[in-house]
């Protein structure tokens, strides 16, 4: 069985001096998403990290994310949400091959695909240029179609970070993932896709595409308020911030859970 952690929406924020403050709100909320994952008992085989990793792009925000997320002692895979600058993001995470892998062509995509205990785990980038929506190109759809091509019978995650489902607070959906037919169209075509995970809502919700079960994940910083009126109010809560971890098995059955940071000891045992 494979176990895949997902933070989100992490936003680490440099200040006008280019300093990131480490008392700050979302490095101190990254800390204690570190913290609480290391105390899971079974500890996840990877991390991925599934875009707005930082709130500018800046390479002092991407610096500061890679020190942070030092003590995990796992691999960690990083990819770009509408926040992140491809660019600086790929510099800062030189050290992964697989990031390494991507390119060095300006702005390319940062997608990858890798094997996690058995599992692959296939990132795929939906950032546009300078827009907060986000979209997959003819190109990066063919990408994603040769790359579950290439392996039919493992069992395989793939990652976005704009969610290809509707969400239902005007806010997100405004800056939905245009057009995800295509993607839906890949998807159907490859049914060892056992889960679709994505960023960019800020909480918790679970919706589906070409039969497949697709998730979005909490915000290891702050959470959007539910509000699925229209037009709604566009606002963030006080609700606990949070990670995901899935689990895959062998024959390709995937659970997701859903995880808020902090200490919520003492643990109390009924059996």
């Amino acid at each position: 069985m494979a176990i895949i952690a997902q933070l989100s929406d992490i936003h680490l924020a440099a200040g006008r001096d280019g300093g990131v403050d480490d008392g700050s709100g979302p490095v101190r909320a990254l800390r204690a998403a570190v913290s609480s994952l290391l105390a899971l008992p079974a500890r996840p085989d990877a991390v991925v990290l599934t875009g707005d990793l930082a709130d500018g792009g800046r390479p002092e925000e991407y610096a500061r994310l890679h020190a942070l997320l030092s003590p995990l002692p796992m691999a960690v895979y990083p990819m770009p949400g509408n926040h992140d600058d491809r660019d600086a993001m790929r510099a800062a995470f030189g050290d992964h091959p697989a990031v390494v892998g991507t390119g060095t062509a300006p702005q390319a995509p940062v997608q990858y695909a890798v094997d996690v205990a058995g599992v692959r785990l296939v990132c795929c980038d939906t950032t546009v240029d300078g827009h907060p929506h986000g979209h997959m190109s003819e190109e990066r759809l063919a990408w994603l179609d040769g790359t579950l091509g290439a392996a039919p019978a493992t069992p395989t995650v793939v990652a976005t970070h704009h969610p290809p489902f509707p969400i239902g607070i005007r806010f997100i959906d405004d800056m939905r993932f245009v057009d995800p037919a295509g993607f839906a169209k890949v998807i159907s075509r490859h049914p060892q896709v056992v889960r679709i995970i994505s960023g960019h809502v800020h909480r918790g919700s679970v919706g589906s595409l070409a039969g497949t079960v697709s998730t979005t994940c909490p915000s290891t910083y702050r959470q959007l308020f539910l509000d699925l009126t229209h037009p709604g109010r566009a606002a963030v809560t006080g609700e606990p911030a949070g990670f995901a971890v899935h689990l895959v098995t062998d024959e390709g059955a995937a659970t997701t859970h859903f995880v808020p940071t902090g200490n919520y000891r003492p643990l109390m045992d009924v059996e």
